[in-house]
């Protein structure tokens, strides 16, 4: 995934870098660049985050109540 941002963020550096003005230049790199790979980035990154976000309760979970004998898998 990393490397189809990278490729991305390539071509619109070319493409921004052949604009006539400075002020084209940061839009197109902007507009075309950052904004839509931001949205890439965060929508295939959502399942990871997700896996993250439920590893991390699983270890702040505690395991089970002082004096409960039931197994926390049991639950």
């Amino acid at each position: 995934m990393y490397v189809i941002a990278i490729g991305w963020l390539y071509v619109t550096v070319l493409m921004a870098a052949t604009e006539p003005n400075l002020t084209a230049g940061v839009l197109t790199f902007v507009v075309y660049g950052l904004a839509p790979l931001a949205l890439f980035l965060w929508l295939f990154g959502t399942p990871q985050r997700n896996r993250n976000r439920r590893a991390r309760e699983a270890i702040d979970a505690p395991a089970g109540k002082p004096g409960d004998s039931t197994p926390p898998d049991a639950r």
